[in-house]
């Protein structure tokens, strides 16, 4: 007879996998072992198996449930967004998500290679859904990126603005993340299309091909006249020696 689940199942599973990302954030993947993770969480290791055959498959719950709440907040912060704020929205909503998950957001980053490639398939699946969703937003309301050749670059930008906060980012200490999210979208929206402008100006063109500051342009060399080799040359005349007596 199959084991019935507890009612609590669920909020056991999500301990689990929240002390587990702490461990391998502090410790890495390879470096934690099923034991330290039944520890963390108080339980035996014949409790956690009943929840997870191995230790992949927790990793791999950690960052599809990570993915899944970020997918799910930014796509209901942009559906409330008024009409140009769909980028200020998500950048708010990941910003919140990231709170209590930096864990989850370093294991992400870090360890997602780690899996076999069905599961990485699976989750970078996850990941270029979030991408779309913010490129999307970018596209409608930064009109000189709009879907041409800059788009990616610069949804790319935002996410490195957002996925690395965790490093100097502290709650209480300067700046909100409400405030952040406000920067994040300013950099995007005003400094996005006057770099794109820039990057394509014929003067930014005409930089580009000036030589850096203090190495002169190298004048080309006339180009060297070939002569006949050394043996096609005509003999001189040499004076006649004597034979040896």
């Amino acid at each position: 007879m199959a084991r019935t689940r507890a009612q609590d199942y669920e909020a056991k599973r999500e301990a689990i996998l929240h002390k587990s990302a702490e461990l391998f954030a502090q410790y890495g993947y390879s470096g934690t072992s099923i034991t330290m993770i039944a520890d963390a969480c108080g339980a035996s290791k014949a409790l956690l198996y009943h929840y997870y055959p191995d230790k992949e498959a927790v990793l791999f719950d950690i960052l599809s449930s990570h993915l899944e709440q970020l997918i799910a907040g930014a796509e209901k912060a942009i559906a409330a967004a008024p009409d140009g704020g769909r980028i200020y929205a998500m950048s708010a909503s990941l910003l919140d998500a990231y709170k209590d998950a930096d864990a989850e957001h370093q294991v992400q980053i870090a360890n997602l290679k780690l899996l076999n490639s069905d599961r990485q398939e699976a989750l970078r699946a996850l990941e270029r859904k979030l991408v779309t969703l913010l490129a999307d937003a970018i596209a409608e309301e930064v009109p000189s990126v709009g879907r041409g050749p800059m788009l990616k670059p610069v949804t790319m930008s935002a996410f490195g603005m957002l996925n690395w906060q965790y490093l100097w980012f502290r709650d209480g200490k300067g700046l909100t993340r409400a405030d952040y999210a406000r920067l994040v979208t300013g950099l995007i929206m005003a400094g996005a299309e006057e770099a794109v402008r820039g990057m394509f100006a014929p003067e930014a063109k005409a930089a580009d091909a000036r030589p850096p500051e203090g190495k002169p342009a190298q004048p080309r060399s006339a180009p060297r006249r070939r002569t006949a080799p050394a043996a096609a040359e005509a003999p001189r005349a040499t004076k006649a020696r004597r034979p040896a007596e």
